[in-house]
């Protein structure tokens, strides 16, 4: 196992007219519980597996397993449309997110079904995995192109399906056919980060059965995600230590936290920093290498959150007194549970069809990219991989903004270091009837903060977007920073 496995964790004409699926079987779906994992609270629901092509275009195809979960509505004379929530990554399974949200949910069941389905490659639905285990991922920090395109060989060789058939547009077909099978009239699509692409890919592909959709750290399909992560994130790094200069308690306790992050960066480029940790899954005392690339990775999903926002000046402020031991928990934290969430051979089939292949090399901006706490790695590490990776199919207009009048909800946070607001606003350039709402100092993704649950429930009972009272919106609690680790600031 080569140490680049773990840094893969950290790197996403006219179209023809497609008939909705029609003369479906029926699915048959039992009485079942859904949960995280052993030891988690359990949900009832009524589990199911249809039977798909891997390749949809070939009759003689091997066959996949797509693994469908119902969370029944409280109303028990449910409207004949569903709810679709659709997981991000690319790579997450849709039952483990709504299981992680699912309070979120709640008012949308009141009197719709909950429809989980797993996307091809990921969770239960013939998951797309390389194994990454944990000597690689947290204890070595030496890593070159070469080991990341061995690894990607590696990977692909242990795949147990042909990669090309794990794209959105294969996806959707999926989720098209479980409506039918399942009887639904309609589906409102709920599409976080990486889900939003799916949704309005399905809703410019199926818009006959596509009731409304909410897309939530949007994604527009003209944009290839790659280029900008680093300097995006660097701009959301900046911005928070900003914030705590302007807040009087947290410059106090943390004085120039932005030439504090400055050095810190200059100090890890230089050579890796050895730390003792407790391991995340056993609390063992472990020794670390703690170098640029664990930094980066924990800053980066730190910064994704207004909840671990609130941490960053106080674990900045104690790597530059030379305690590096609270950010290499975190980083150990964060890459196991990106392990454990996302399938990489799912995840790379998306990145290396629907991404890298479109990105505009002579715009991209190497230089703010190389200053960028990230650096360059993550980029050249994406184009690495799909220099071997090989590519699915792509539909028409798959990469221009979607032209319609369904009514779309679009949800950013202005602090989202990876989909900023003006992602949304490219997204609804050709979208009659849709509306955009920005949570302040938010995070990547707003389905879970204050109110949203109940702003997105009343824009799916009335379609209309422009009515929505959103005054609660102001109230959304933001944590403030910890000035030390018995907790936040009063």
């Amino acid at each position: 196992m080569t140490t680049s496995a773990a840094r893969l964790l950290f790197p996403a004409l006219l179209l023809l007219a497609q008939p909705v699926i029609s003369g479906a079987e029926p699915l048959e779906l039992e009485e079942c519980r859904i949960s995280i994992g052993p030891g988690s609270p359990g949900t009832k629901a009524r589990c199911g597996t249809m039977l798909r092509p891997e390749n949809p275009d070939d009759s003689g195809s091997p066959q996949i397993r797509i693994r469908v979960a119902v969370v029944p509505a409280l109303n028990l004379s449910p409207a004949t449309d569903a709810i679709v929530p659709i997981a991000g990554g690319p790579g997450q399974g849709t039952v483990e997110f709504y299981l992680t949200a699912r309070a979120a949910f709640e008012p949308l069941r009141r009197d719709r079904d909950i429809l989980l389905v797993d996307q091809r490659g990921t969770g239960e639905s013939a998951t797309m995995d390389c194994p990454i285990d944990d000597e690689a991922l947290l204890f070595e920090t030496e890593f070159g192109i070469e080991e990341i395109i061995a690894y990607t060989a590696e990977c692909l060789d242990s795949l147990p399906h042909d990669p090309r058939w794990f794209t959105t547009s294969v996806a959707v077909t999926d989720l098209e056919a479980v409506r039918a099978a399942l009887g639904y009239t309609a589906l409102n699509l709920y599409g976080v980060s990486y889900g939003s692409r799916v949704a309005q890919h399905f809703a410019r592909r199926y818009p006959e059965v596509t009731r409304s959709v909410i897309i939530d750290g949007v994604v527009p399909p003209q944009i290839s995600l790659g280029p900008e992560i680093a300097t995006m994130s660097q701009k959301a790094v900046d911005n928070i230590l900003a914030r705590c200069a302007q807040d009087e308690a947290c410059a106090a306790a943390f004085p120039d936290i932005d030439a504090t992050f400055a050095r810190v960066v200059a100090e890890l480029r230089e050579a890796p920093v050895e730390v003792t940790a407790p391991h995340p899954n056993t609390g063992r005392m472990e020794a670390v290498r703690f170098g640029i690339g664990q930094f980066a990775g924990a800053v980066r999903l730190l910064v994704y959150n207004a909840n671990t926002i609130a941490l960053l000046p106080l674990l900045v402020h104690e790597a530059g007194q030379g305690n590096f031991g609270p950010l290499a928990s975190q980083f150990m934290l964060t890459a196991i549970a990106m392990r454990d969430a996302l399938a990489i051979g799912m995840h790379n089939s998306v990145m290396c069809t629907e991404d890298v292949p479109f990105i505009d090399r002579a715009s991209v901006d190497r230089e703010s990219i190389e200053a960028s706490y990230m650096g360059a790695f993550q980029l050249e590490t994406l184009e690495a991989m799909c220099e071997i990776w090989p590519s699915g199919p792509l539909d028409p207009e798959f990469k221009v903004p979607v032209d319609s009048d369904i009514p779309f909800l679009l949800l950013s946070g202005d602090a989202d270091p990876i989909t900023p607001p003006r992602y949304a606003e490219m997204a609804a350039v050709d979208l009659r009837t849709a509306t955009h709402l920005i949570g302040k100092q938010q995070g990547h993704g707003q389905i879970v903060v204050g109110c949203m649950g109940r702003i997105v429930s009343d824009f799916v009972d009335t379609r209309d977007p422009l009515s929505l009272d959103t005054a609660c919106m102001e109230r959304s609690f933001v944590t403030p920073f910890f000035l030390d680790f018995s907790g936040p600031a009063p």
